[in-house]
């Protein structure tokens, strides 16, 4: 009986003392709202305004350009919302097909982009791609992961 209790009365005050703990973090959590924004910022998981805003800035981009850069990555958005919705698909077919429309996005955008621009947006490619890897080298099974 006296074992029985003692083992209540410790259970009992782990709860008191942890739950104090987790309540903080849950409400703390709604106070972390920006860095879940820029952690969406940093995997380019923004508004496409804003991302062709973003882009309009780095490349110098005119109106024009900019409203057609806006235009690829809002139906790159449409597109990637459509296959993460798409049930049938397997993890391997979705992020395949995800692939294939960030690549085809990708090359609209160079296209609408003068020579030295195109030049700029190649080294920000390919910046982005090496911290890809870098990101799925340290992903639990991120070694397994298929090459890009």
């Amino acid at each position: 009986m006296l074992k029985h209790s003692l083992i209540v009365i410790t259970v009992a005050a782990f709860l008191y003392m942890v739950l104090p703990c987790a309540v903080a973090q849950q409400t703390g959590s709604s106070d972390q709202q920006p860095a879940t924004s820029e952690h969406a910022h940093a995997h380019g998981h923004m508004d496409p305004a804003q991302r062709a805003a973003m882009l309009g800035k780095q490349l110098n981009l005119n109106s024009d350009q900019q409203s057609k850069v806006e235009d690829i990555l809002k139906s790159e958005q449409s597109q990637i919302e459509g296959v993460h919705s798409d049930t049938s698909l397997s993890k391997e077919d979705r992020r395949s097909k995800m692939m294939d429309i960030h690549k085809s996005s990708s090359d609209q955008i160079r296209g609408l982009l003068d020579p030295e621009q195109q030049k700029k947006w190649d080294e920000m490619q390919a910046k982005h791609q090496q911290m890809q890897e870098h990101h799925h080298q340290q992903a639990p099974g991120g070694a397994s992961s298929s090459p890009q």
